[in-house]
């Protein structure tokens, strides 16, 4: 996979700097929100013309960088 920074930017004029699909006014959270809620890669490029798969292959390549980066709290079982 491409280095994610080749398909997201941060602009300050664009979304108040939010991260979003290079090229588009789509926030990254938007991207990784409709996948979590089970949207298929197909149905948010139908809903987001101005996406391409690359930028949703560069959010989740994002996101596993930020998870990298974080130490989560283990659950405590039930």
């Amino acid at each position: 996979m491409a280095d994610w920074q080749e398909f997201l930017s941060s602009d300050p004029q664009i979304c108040g700097g939010e991260l979003c699909a290079k090229g588009t006014r789509v926030p990254v959270t938007v991207i990784l929100d409709s996948l979590g809620e089970g949207s298929t890669a197909e149905s948010i490029l139908a809903s987001y013309p101005s996406l391409q798969r690359e930028h949703i292959q560069a959010a989740l390549g994002y996101a596993a960088d930020l998870a990298h980066e974080e130490r989560l709290l283990p659950l405590k079982a039930s």
